[in-house]
């Protein structure tokens, strides 16, 4: 796949200049300093296809970027964990465009493996995609449905023309997937994506998240 247009680099350099403050190590302040804290430089790799990504240890909706993940429930409409979090600091304006997808596309509500995306509301993002992960021990617990959430999200930040995607450990909360598990699909999806992302961020909840994802980065 082709790398973006120049006019697409232009339309998020203020999100591509953050993301070269991660990678530096320059200092933030307010909000942005918060959302730094914890980014360790061991945790980062560069895909095949010039993907960098990096792993940070924090909470997602302090993020900059392009696309915010959450983790949602198939209803669309709000839940627990990342999903409840991102509705909460997001405002209500994503919520009444999750109400919209419901009343049109997604009148049974989003199927799992599947993304799709709406406004970030007051997040300091452009987007949020939505994704619905399996539930572990459930008739749904295919990995090939984990990987697909991964993939998917990172299909509608191309069709948005997203540079930045930051990731939460999707399922490895309340759905119950072992972590290491969950850390080797994500990270393996990720990395064989055929994608114009240039970056990816996952962003974790604790230390032993991060510590499970730094393993499969290397």
């Amino acid at each position: 796949m082709s790398r973006p247009a120049r006019s697409r680099r232009v339309m998020t350099r203020e999100w591509r200049a953050r993301s070269a403050r991660w990678t530096t190590g320059a200092p933030y302040s307010g909000a942005e300093g918060r959302a730094a804290n914890g980014v360790r430089h061991h945790g980062r790799m560069r895909t095949p296809e010039g993907v960098t990504v990096t792993l940070v240890r924090g909470d997602i909706t302090q993020q900059s970027a392009d696309v915010i993940v959450n983790a949602a429930n198939s209803s669309l409409l709000g839940g627990g964990g990342v999903d409840g979090a991102i509705h909460r600091r997001g405002g209500p304006e994503i919520l009444a465009a999750c109400r919209e997808l419901r009343a049109s596309r997604y009148g049974k509500g989003l199927r799992t493996g599947q993304a799709v995306a709406t406004t970030a509301g007051r997040l300091d993002a452009r987007w949020v995609v939505h994704t619905v992960g399996p539930v572990y021990g459930s008739s749904g617990s295919d990995p090939s449905l984990l990987a697909s959430c991964y993939r998917e999200c990172l299909r509608v930040a191309d069709e948005l023309g997203a540079t930045t995607v930051a990731f939460p450990a999707i399922s490895a909360g309340a759905y119950g997937w072992p972590l290491e598990d969950a850390a080797r699909i994500a990270v393996e999806a990720v990395r064989t994506a055929h994608t114009a992302v240039e970056e990816v961020r996952f962003v974790l909840f604790d230390d032993q998240a991060y510590e499970a994802f730094a393993a499969q980065v290397g």
